[in-house]
Order: C-alpha cells, then sequence, then structure tokens
C-alpha cells in the first residue's frame, strides 16, 4: 500500500490493469506485449530494485536505454508490464507474472514479455513518454513496428495467469496474416477436409490434429508451445464437423490425433486432455528437436554496467525521524511521481496548489528546502492560468532561475525507510511518515495555516493527502483502498488531533491487512505501531484484551513528529546551509559547495543573460500551453519570474539582491557626503573663530 506497508490485491485474486484487444483479423500478428509494472521507485540512486532479475527470471528486463531499441521493428510482439519496484501491488503480482513467463517461454520468438521498472529515476522520462501513470500498466506492442508508439492497453480485470496467456493469444490472433511474427505459425482452426487430404500420404514430420471447441484455447497453446521445434506442425480443428469425428473415433473433447511421416495415423492415448500434457507427448516423439536457432538479440545497455551496485546499509535509531527520509521522499514526489503527468490542470491543479501551500507552511525542513517550497507556492498562487506544464514546474523545482539559497536533493538517502532489498520499503514509507509529520505539525502549528484558507479546516491534511493518493500515486489499487478507508470515517474528524489520531488508526490497518503479503520486508515486518519497546505507555489490556490508550499514542506522535526528534545525519549537504547556492541542481557536481563568484565582468554579464534565457524559457512554456494569455496574466507571471530571477549575491551567508547591494552602495555614498559637508563646515567655521580671535586681540 502507501507509506509504510503498500496496499495490495493479492497476486492470484486482484483485479488487474488494462489492455486493449487488437483489432480483428486473421491469422497471427505482431503483437509484442511489453508488460511493464509500473512501481514507485524504490530502487533509486544507482540502487537498482531485484523485483525482476536479468538473467534470472525468465523474460527480459528492459530500461531506458534499451527499450525503444527493442521494440523498433523486432520480428517478434512485445508484452511488456511497466511497474514500480515499490508499489506492493507490483510485488504481490511479480510472482505471477515470472510464472506467466516461464509458461510461455517457448512462444518468445512469437510474442515476448519483458517488465520495465517506472520506479526507478533513469526510467521514469521513458514512462512519461509512454503516457503510464498507474502501476501496474500492461502494453502490447506489433512486431515490425518502424515509428515510436505507445502500445495498446490491455483492458481486462483478471489477471490470473490463464487468463493473461489466453490474452496473448487473442493479442497475436487479432492481426492481420500479413504483419504476423514470422515464427508464429497459423492460429485459426482448417477445414476437417484439409486433414482427410493428409491422410496415407508420407511425409518428412509429424502432423498433430488438435480437436476441440470454438472456446477452447488447447489447440493454440500447443501450437505455440511447438513453435521451437522441427519435424512436426500442429493443427486445430473444430469439433462442428460430427460425421469427421465418428470416422476418427474421437468421443471426447479435446483430444490429439496423430498423423506420422510413413502415413499411419491414429489417436493419442493421453491420461489427461490438458494442454501441457499434450506438449510434452509431442516433444517427445522420435526425431521431434528444438531448431538450433539463435535467440532473439536485444539491445546492449551502452555505456553502463549492470545494475548491481548495493549500497551500504545505514544504521539508524527507530525511534528518530530522519530528514534524509522526508527530504527523499519530496524529491521523488516532485521530481518522478509527478512528472508523469505532462500537464497539471483542473481537480489536478487545485490538488497540487493545495498541497505545496500546506507542506510549504508546515514542512519542517532545512532552510534551502522550505525556501524552495515557499518560493514555488508563491507562484503558484501568481498564475492566471487554468493550466500549468509539468516541465515548468520541474524548472523551478530544479532552479533552473538560480535563485539564491533554494534546493532539495537530487539523491536518494532512504535510512528509517530502507529496506533489506531494494524494491521494498523506501518512497512509500517516506510518504506515511511525510503526512504523519504533516498532520503533527498542523496540530503543534495550527497558526501556521493563517491566511491560507484552511486555518479552519481539522481535515485539511487529510483531505489533501486523500486527494494527492487519488490524482497522483502511481499504485491505482493502493488509491482505491485507501479511499475505500477515507470514505468509511474520514469525516468524523473534528479536530486537529483527531486528525493526527486518525492517519494512525488507519495506517495500522494497513500493517495488519499486509502482515505476510509479499510486499512486507522480512526485516521489517508489518506489526501495530508504536510497538511496546517505543511507547510502553501507549498499550493497555482490559479485560485480557489488548488495547490503546489513545491518549498517550496522541503525545507518543506528538513527540516522534516534532522538529526537535529530527535527525540531519545523512541528509546531503551537511554544512551551513546559508553558505549552499544553487544553480541548476542536475548539473552540479557538488552540492555542497558554495558556488563561485565570477571576478570576470563578462561572465557576470552572462550570468545576468542565462538568467534572463531561463525565465523567457519558463514563460514560454506557460504560453505556449495556455494558448493566448491577457495581458494582465502575462504580466503577473513576469513579475513573479522577475521576483524570482533577481540577482544575489552572498556575503556572510546572507543572501542579497541587487537592489539591496543597490541601496547599501546609495546609502555609502550619501553618509561620505554627509561627513564631508559636515567636516568642511566645522572646518570653515574654526577659521573664521580664528581670525576673529586674532583681531580682538591686536
Amino acid at each position: 500500500d502507501l507509506l509504510a506497508g503498500r496496499p495490495v490485491a493479492r497476486a492470484s485474486g486482484g483485479r488487474a490493469p488494462n489492455m486493449a484487444a487488437g483489432s480483428a483479423g486473421g491469422g497471427c500478428a505482431p503483437a509484442p506485449l511489453l508488460l511493464l509494472g509500473l512501481v514507485a521507485a524504490a530502487g533509486l540512486g544507482g540502487e537498482a530494485a531485484r523485483l525482476y532479475r536479468p538473467g534470472e527470471d525468465p523474460l527480459t528486463v528492459l530500461e531506458a536505454g534499451t527499450v525503444r531499441r527493442a521494440l523498433l521493428n523486432s520480428s517478434a510482439a512485445w508484452v511488456l508490464q511497466f511497474y514500480s519496484s515499490s508499489c506492493g501491488h507490483c510485488i504481490g503480482f511479480a510472482p505471477t507474472w515470472r510464472a506467466l513467463a516461464g509458461d510461455v517461454k517457448d512462444w518468445e520468438s512469437a510474442i515476448r514479455i519483458g517488465v520495465l521498472d517506472c520506479g526507478e529515476e533513469e526510467n521514469y522520462k521513458t514512462c512519461k513518454e509512454y503516457g503510464i501513470l498507474y502501476y501496474p500498466t500492461f502494453r502490447y506492442f506489433k512486431a515490425f513496428t518502424k515509428q515510436f508508439t505507445t502500445g495498446e492497453n490491455y483492458k481486462g480485470s483478471d489477471r490470473e495467469l490463464q487468463t493473461v496467456r489466453q490474452m496473448m493469444i487473442d493479442f497475436l490472433q487479432n492481426h492481420s496474416q500479413e504483419s504476423r511474427p514470422p515464427a508464429c505459425p497459423p492460429l485459426d482452426p482448417i477445414p476437417s477436409s484439409e486433414i482427410a487430404s493428409l491422410f496415407d500420404k508420407n511425409s518428412h514430420h509429424y502432423t498433430a490434429i488438435v480437436v476441440e471447441s470454438s472456446n477452447s484455447y488447447v489447440g493454440r497453446e500447443v501450437i505455440l508451445d511447438l513453435i521451437q521445434y522441427e519435424n512436426i506442425m500442429v493443427r486445430r480443428v473444430l469439433n462442428s464437423d460430427k460425421a469427421f469425428l465418428e470416422k476418427l473415433g474421437i468421443t471426447s473433447i479435446p483430444s490429439c490425433y496423430l498423423i506420422y511421416p510413413n502415413g499411419s495415423h491414429g489417436l493419442i492415448n493421453i491420461l489427461k486432455p490438458l494442454r501441457s500434457f499434450f506438449s510434452s507427448y509431442l516433444k517427445s516423439l522420435p526425431g521431434v528437436r528444438r531448431k538450433l536457432v539463435s535467440q532473439l538479440p536485444l539491445p546492449k545497455k551502452q555505456n553502463k554496467q549492470e545494475g548491481t551496485e548495493i549500497k551500504a546499509w545505514k544504521e539508524f535509531d527507530k525511534a528518530k525521524l530522519y530528514m534524509a527520509d522526508l527530504e527523499s521522499g519530496l524529491h521523488y514526489l516532485l521530481r518522478v511521481e509527478l512528472a508523469t503527468h505532462k500537464t497539471l490542470e483542473g481537480a489536478e491543479l487545485k490538488t497540487f496548489k493545495d498541497f505545496v501551500t500546506v507542506i510549504a507552511k508546515l514542512f519542517p525542513g532545512r532552510q534551502p528546502v522550505v525556501k524552495l517550497l515557499e518560493t514555488l507556492q508563491e507562484w503558484l498562487v501568481s498564475l492566471p492560468l487554468d493550466k500549468i506544464p509539468y516541465d515548468a514546474i520541474l524548472d523551478l523545482v530544479n532552479n533552473k532561475m538560480r535563485i539564491s539559497g533554494i534546493f532539495l536533493t537530487t539523491h536518494v538517502q532512504w535510512v528509517g525507510c530502507q529496506g533489506s532489498r531494494p524494491e521494498l520499503r523506501g518512497y512509500t514509507c517516506s510518504l506515511w511518515k511525510l503526512f504523519h509529520t504533516l498532520t503533527v505539525q498542523a496540530a503543534v502549528r495550527p497558526k501556521a495555516l493563517i491566511n491560507t484558507g484552511f486555518e479552519d479546516n481539522p481535515q485539511v491534511v487529510l483531505q489533501i493527502m486523500r486527494r494527492y493518493i487519488q490524482h497522483f500515486f502511481g499504485c491505482k489499487a493502493c488509491a482505491q483502498h485507501f479511499e475505500e478507508m477515507a470514505k468509511e470515517s474520514m469525516d468524523s474528524v473534528k479536530t486537529l488531533d483527531k486528525a493526527v489520531l486518525w492517519l494512525w488508526e488507519k495506517h495500522n490497518v494497513v500493517n495488519d491487512r499486509l502482515a505476510g503479503d509479499p510486499s512486507e520486508d522480512p526485516k521489517f515486518p508489518k506489526v501495530q505501531w508504536p510497538t511496546p519497546d517505543l511507547c510502553p505507555e501507549c498499550h493497555d489490556e482490559i479485560k485480557g484484551l489488548h488495547s490503546w490508550n489513545e491518549a498517550q499514542v496522541l503525545q507518543f506522535l506528538k513527540h516522534h513528529y516534532h522538529n526537535e526528534n529530527i535527525l540531519y545525519k545523512y541528509t546531503e549537504g551537511q554544512v551551513n546551509t546559508n553558505e549552499i547556492e544553487v544553480g541548476d541542481v542536475r548539473e552540479r557536481k557538488d552540492t555542497n559547495l558554495p558556488k563561485k563568484t565570477s571576478g570576470n565582468k563578462d561572465n557576470k554579464i552572462l550570468d545576468q543573460q542565462n538568467m534572463l534565457d531561463s525565465k523567457s524559457q519558463v514563460l514560454d512554456k506557460l504560453i505556449a500551453n495556455n494558448g493566448p494569455v491577457r495581458d494582465r496574466g502575462k504580466n503577473a507571471i513576469e513579475s513573479v519570474i522577475h521576483k524570482e530571477t533577481k540577482p544575489s549575491v552572498s556575503f556572510l551567508g546572507i543572501g542579497f539582491s541587487s537592489i539591496d547591494m543597490s541601496l547599501c552602495v546609495v546609502l555609502y555614498v550619501a553618509s561620505s557626503l554627509f561627513l564631508m559637508i559636515m567636516y568642511f563646515f566645522f572646518r570653515m567655521r574654526s577659521k573664521r573663530w580664528k581670525v576673529r580671535y586674532y583681531r580682538l586681540g591686536v
């Protein structure tokens, strides 16, 4: 589920993602189904998730640098799962997907199975190009595709292994004969008259005829099971010709009738009429052997070693809150999860604006992060637009406009949220911690939301969390689960303290439901929290049954998520944050060092020109995505950007704008002139006094 655990549907019974059926047609066509499970990212920062293991699992693990080359002009169709390694729904489905890939391994010359982890930061732009919004998302792609395509969605609700396997067959069969993968044999049934012509004729191969009903998939599955074997051909016949069946002595279906190379023929006696029994028997016939063909080539990674880096375990105190978890979660939220939406408008834009307003007021972070959130909030409020391109938001988050003193890490450092495996915990854990922190901050600092319009709303953090999860959280099943809990009891929250307890209670409901789930980290089992060792006063016993002392729980939560309980160990840039001047965070090599100011006048002019260029780019993006903008609106945008992009100078750790420096110079010159005037005034007066005194003495 999200936050500390991961709400998921079970692999066996859960409702599945969508795939669109292909167009009607005959034959077996190119339908590369690339099932890419998009799971929110636990394997960031070089710590590649191992939900699927390249070289070990019977499927193809793709990434940003290989996915397009694998799909374009492929001789096989693809089924791709876009997933996120931190999505519990995806984790629960992974065993089924691996089992499916192993079950249809012999089909790969016609249709291949692959995965792409959208939770890995290096892949999120690619997932955005494919229009992936939720995880897991399943897409299929035709063979011999010449141009980029986002594929076709799988729209089925049943994701049982057998159902998905049959859907793959439908995808293949619903394509034209002309465009089908070369290795894919005909899957349509043939007339009985065509089979009769094969009797009593010598051949160089076996011919197996699977007799079945029109809605049976056994024959087509056996055909695909045998496509990599030579000296045998498999065809299917429907049971509509009763006279033909009587002639062959077939009394039940499905059945398999075999024509031998010497022309003799007869019904195969198999213990159970199942696909696996038919395929195994046919593969064991004398002379039937696997074809000596090389596997389909895949593009190799460019300039990148296999992602086997294992990060060192970070020792941490479970009684403390770590800023590294909160900042890393905020980084993933703003730069990765939000990036799946190319444009924000309507309810999504309103939700994002409200989220930024609340977090800018309540986030107990370091000054550069808080200043970034405040700048983003001011910028959003000042824009008179109905929709905003995500790239414009990203430019501000990345400080493309080079505003002094704002910075958000680009490196993930899970500490209290680290898992025993890269795909466990991570972002979902940090999201729980973030919203717990916001509910507590709202309760202990109620005046922080004054003049925001939220000051009299005790449910404000919960409502914004609910809308954020609904519109932006990648795991759709998790979002639906949270929505069910919210509908059930969120309206009963009447105070800020009750909001703190409501979220704590629902988090424990999620932990209870996910105990023993595949998404559970064995090193961090899903238990009721806080545990007795953390808060013994929180636990009571009434008539032999455990009960919570909610007054003590509230006190514990207010302490645990308070500013004073936050540790800054492992955070990026453990120096005086006022000395950090950040430019483009994605282009910096060392974010811990202050940005050197140019001593050359030409360089200063160039820096100012770059800031003006950045401002123009942001303005162009906004106007391009919103059509003609009224003069008032355009002026408002320009004024906000001008305000944010004023050149600044870092002096003694304090950021001064060019206006501040100009005022200092003016005051300095004015005071100097005043002192000079006073000096000459008293000097002249002194001379006149001396002359007068001298004359009187004479």
